[in-house]
């Protein structure tokens, strides 16, 4: 019979019989974990799945039908002698030689005796042999014909062992066979059955840990199916690999700049760099060594790829080019899509392409919410990227060259960073800059490597030539942090430092408005600063009738309100639908699908607003599309009333227009009065002008001393608080507030409101 021998390391279950100096086996109980255990377990499950038995779970009991044939055959005779055992195997598992047949009945018989030594009666030994003749049959019976032989059965078992079960895996192991018990829940149950470890020895070494919880074989039978998947995706595999970061000092720019030569000398590996550095190691070289890196690489005859920003999604055209099916199950959509990758000028980096594209898109395919439709969306952006840079990353390549790609400004979609791993594993050094530390990148991935300064700087473009590099002094940049330390969440300002900003109306008493009027903004209630988006409270407001009937002093209020910042209309319409606008033509261009065409506008002839700063040209077609999305006006998405609000923004007057232009967000905002004393009613025209002003953040309001409707007319909306202050009066005629003095006798209230 075999003999069990002590396990030195875990390759020894797969020597053969002649490789193991004598009749020894191994029957080793494991209950922890490590990447070692892990890939052996991976390894003895597909041999006991091709040579053995694999028993996830207790082996089922005999049951009637089993009884009954057994019984048809073998009757129920039992004696407790070797020969009685040796015959009946004989005639039950006719396939064994005379071997074989020996050691399975001394093996058995053994067990039998150290039941019998227990205090077992004959009956209990009879019931015993049975349940062991039937599981020899139907459970066992494919490898008890292969015991002594030069490839030794496995049997791998998962779970708590019964007793019978022990006694049989003992049975087998001195006939023949290789055992692995795998216990996750550790090893008090075994040795309530084996309390001296006689059957089986526990494997032990450093660094185990218990078993993750979702680790089984089930787990492990998935993996080895993924794993023979992409051994059919792949096709012929590549003979070189990626060595990424293995052999690097952590210097950066110097790490890449090194010859290939140099980095390594194993033949069938491309040793590369997947580096990040984050943040400036000097302000004032930093330009200029990028300058000097990229030439060195030129020099050196490495191909470059320089991308800044962003990398510029696929075009419909590209996309189109791409071949593709629809698809029932990943496997057949990568294997499929994975043919678009073509490079017949070298088949090795056609292979090794294919290679990462479908390791990248199955790591992608295992992340949470992930489905075949976007991983194919993910699939096609790979491919068409990947086709699109060939040219310059791998032009005329071969064995051991290495590329370059530099992307400055960080990853921002998923796509991108994707795209970035999906290079890291190709002969390319991967470089991604991220200079301004205010920007982050979203790439995370196992091999890269990433360095760190504690500088910052801005840079938009990445220094290609000698004239496109502007170094700034010691001073500039003294200035640009002493800017970050007064102008972030300070409560001060540099001038236009914001860009965007939204208008809040306030709600006010009628005395508040002339004390909040000429206030800068960032004095007001509810300012702030968001996202770099200022949020500008604004005064939006129509005052009815006249204080205590006392024109002269009325007039005096409205004067003092007026400031540089002002722009005061004293007749009634202030636009007429009958002036020229060259823009009503073309609006129903500017408007599709409930969107401005922001770039059909811009490149059209009759734009009139191309010589202001852009930012503030978004921000009046921010307004415009607000406006309309918000249908303030009546008619807005009924009746056409869309084309006629964007003809009327679009054409705004000369002195309109200045006073957006010179709008600082952070300081005082321009005014919009509007006088009617008349029973002129105001048009549409002007209605959207001071609608749309006051979303640009003008503050707005409107005296009408005769109480009757204005705006209200075309409003879908209450857009402005009224104020009744007085009497209604008639006729009244708007003065030249040049000649009207402010200072008029204050009553107690006033004193007190205009503090």
């Amino acid at each position: 019979m075999f003999r069990r021998k002590e396990l030195q390391e875990l390759n020894d279950y797969f020597r053969n019989l002649n490789e193991r100096n004598g009749q020894w086996v191994y029957f080793c109980r494991f209950n922890g974990y490590s990447d070692e255990v892990k890939g052996f377990i991976q390894k003895y499950y597909d041999a006991a799945r091709r040579f053995g038995v694999v028993i996830e779970g207790r082996i089922p009991n005999p049951d009637e039908k089993n009884l009954a044939y057994y019984e048809e055959v073998m009757g129920m005779d039992f004696q407790m002698s070797a020969g009685f055992l040796s015959a009946s195997l004989k005639k039950w598992l006719p396939r064994m030689n005379d071997y074989q047949r020996q050691n399975v009945a001394d093996s058995m018989f053994d067990a039998l005796s150290a039941m019998q030594m227990e205090g077992k009666n004959e009956n209990m030994l009879r019931n015993a042999y049975i349940k062991f003749m039937c599981w020899l049959y139907y459970k066992f019976e494919r490898i008890v014909n292969q015991l002594g032989e030069g490839s030794i059965p496995k049997i791998l078992y998962e779970g708590d062992i019964s007793n019978y079960e022990l006694k049989l895996m003992a049975v087998l192991s001195r006939a023949g066979c290789d055992i692995v018990l795998l216990q996750y829940r550790g090893d008090a149950n075994y040795l309530r059955l084996d309390r001296d470890s006689k059957v089986s020895m526990e494997y032990k070494a450093n660094g185990l840990s218990a078993f993750p919880e979702d680790f089984s074989l089930k787990w492990v039978r998935r993996q080895l199916e993924q794993e023979m998947n992409r051994e059919r995706l792949y096709g012929t595999p590549p003979e070189a690999s990626g060595c990424a970061n293995a052999w690097i000092e952590g210097k950066g720019l110097e790490d890449i700049k090194r010859d290939i030569g140099l980095r390594g000398d194993d033949p069938k590996l491309f040793y590369n760099c997947f580096c990040r550095i984050v943040g400036v190691w000097d302000k004032l070289t930093y330009l200029n060594d990028l300058y000097q890196f990229q030439l060195e690489l030129k020099r050196k005859k490495r191909r470059i790829l320089i991308l800044e920003n962003a990398i510029p999604q696929p075009s419909m055209e590209e996309i189109n080019a791409i071949h593709r099916k629809n698809y029932a199950k990943q496997d057949q959509m990568l294997l499929d899509l994975s043919g678009n990758i073509k490079y017949t000028a070298n088949m090795e980096l056609q292979r090794i392409m294919r290679k990462a594209f479908i390791d990248i898109l199955s790591e992608e395919g295992e992340k949470p919410g992930m489905n075949l439709n976007k991983l194919t969306n993910k699939a096609v952006y790979l491919a068409c990227w990947l086709k699109r840079y060939q040219p310059e990353l791998f032009s005329n390549w071969k064995m051991p060259e290495i590329g370059c790609l530099i992307y400055l400004g960080g990853c921002k979609t998923e796509n991108e960073a994707m795209f970035l791993r999906l290079v890291a594993r190709l002969p390319v050094d991967v470089l991604i800059l991220c200079p301004n530390q205010n920007q982050k990148c979203c790439l995370e991935d196992r091999l890269l490597y990433e360095v760190h300064h504690e500088q910052s700087l801005a840079v938009e473009r990445y220094p290609r030539e000698n004239a496109e590099i502007r170094m700034g002094t010691a001073a500039y940049h003294a200035e640009r942090e002493l800017d970050d330390i007064m102008y972030q969440d300070s409560g001060m300002y540099r001038d236009r430092q914001y860009g965007k900003a939204n208008a809040l109306s306030l709600q006010t008493m009628y005395e508040e408005i002339a004390i909040l009027w000429d206030q800068e903004v960032k004095y007001r209630p509810n300012f702030s600063t968001v996202d770099n988006v200022v949020n500008v409270p604004v005064i939006c407001a129509k005052v009815s009738g006249v204080k205590d009937g006392n024109v002269s002093a009325y007039w005096s209020e409205v004067k003092k309100l007026v400031t540089d910042q002002t722009l005061v209309v004293r007749s009634v319409p202030y636009i007429n639908s009958t002036d020229p606008n060259p823009i009503k033509a073309h609006a129903a261009e500017f408007f599709k699908n409930g969107r401005l065409q922001r770039a059909k506008i811009k490149a059209h002839p009759s734009y009139p607003y191309s010589f202001l700063r852009e930012e503030i040209q978004e921000h009046i077609l921010d307004k415009l599309q607000l406006l309309i999305e918000q249908r303030v006006i009546k008619g807005t998405f009924e009746n056409g009333m869309e084309y006629t609000v964007i003809a009327t923004i679009l054409n705004m007057k000369t002195e309109v227009v200045r006073k957006i232009q010179g709008f600082d967000f952070t300081k005082k905002n321009p005014k919009f009065i509007y006088i009617n004393t008349t029973e002129h009613m105001i048009s549409l025209e002007d209605s959207i002008l001071a609608a749309f002003l006051s979303l640009a953040g003008f503050d707005v309001l409107f005296f009408v001393p005769t109480g009757y409707q204005s705006i209200e007319k075309y409003f879908n909306q209450r857009i402005m608080e009224e104020h009744q202050i007085g009497d209604y009066l008639y006729d009244l005629r708007v003065p030249d507030f040049g000649r009207i003095s402010s200072n008029i006798r204050q009553t107690w209230r006033e004193r007190i409101f205009k503090r």
